[in-house]
């Protein structure tokens, strides 16, 4: 169901890889909702994707570039507003890599040249992508710009690594840069920690599938699926939160606010019974 949310509105979205991907989903539900956006991801990432069919679905152009690069930016900047004839009103930033976690380095043991591939590709992007289209007067005023989290920046999740690290830094640029971009041109800045999603780049992290399953029954709602996220985008991308930025904002079925549930509680005591048996 549309609500013309987006109608006339123009946007970027960084990330889209197939069809499990956030910003897929995201990219489908904007063009829904009205807008017209360019999409962009790393020449690797399409050649390991299907992007190009979402970029028929949305009737654009996929602008390959590697965030990690100003000049690149610059030219996915420039190319983009060409194409759709004017400024953006909305941005998604979906990027993240950690070479430790796909290499299987665990937090005590990680290679610190990748740990600066980390960071500079999950979070500092980030702030090249505020940077750069702050630069070249590139987002409308009262735009929006959202970015992926995960509640591993606040709390500590096994197996989430070295991406805990960028998370956290890519929450602070967010607040830090969003007050500047909203001071100068109310364009708000806003990250969503989402649910453990089976996307493409969550499933390489260890344990994964124990994690979702953990986080689904803590949380009161269930975990968020990739499509009740992007719903969630689009809100923050519309007119109706035009004074929500510098946020956090927890989109994980009310994860963020429990302690212990009944579900998890008695999966746990069905493994003490276990133990017990095995130990008699």
């Amino acid at each position: 169901m549309s609500f013309s949310l987006l109608k006339g509105k123009k946007g970027l979205v960084f990330g889209a890889l197939n069809e499990k991907s956030i910003a897929w989903k995201t990219a489908e539900r904007a063009c829904g909702e009205g807008a017209t956006l360019v999409l962009s991801n790393t020449p690797v990432s399409l050649r390991m994707g299907t992007v190009q069919e979402l970029a028929k679905k949305c009737d654009t152009i996929v602008i390959p570039a590697d965030a990690a690069k100003v000049d690149d930016l610059e030219m996915v900047i420039e190319q983009g507003m060409e194409k759709l004839g004017g400024k953006f009103d909305f941005v998604l930033h979906s990027i993240g890599m950690s070479p430790n976690v796909r290499k299987g380095r665990t937090y005590d043991d990680l290679d610190y040249h990748f740990l600066l591939q980390t960071i500079d590709v999950s979070a500092i992007s980030f702030h090249k992508v505020l940077q750069t289209c702050r630069k070249m007067d590139a987002i409308n005023e009262w735009g929006s710009v959202v970015a992926l989290s995960y509640i591993a920046a606040q709390r500590t999740l096994y197996g989430y690594n070295d991406m805990a690290d960028a998370k956290a830094m890519l929450e602070s640029i967010a607040r830090s840069f969003g007050y500047i971009y909203g001071r100068e041109k109310k364009i708000r800045i806003n990250t969503i920690s989402q649910s453990p999603t089976m996307t493409t780049a969550g499933s390489g992290i260890m344990g994964f599938d124990n994690l979702m399953d953990f986080a689904d029954r803590m949380s009161p709602l269930g975990n968020a699926t990739a499509d009740e996220c992007a719903d969630y985008i689009i809100t923050l991308f519309s007119d109706l939160t035009r004074k929500v930025t510098m946020q956090n904002l927890y989109h994980d079925g009310g994860y963020s606010s429990m302690g212990m549930s009944l579900r998890a509680m008695q999966i746990y005591n069905e493994g003490l019974e276990y133990r017990d048996v095995k130990r008699n």
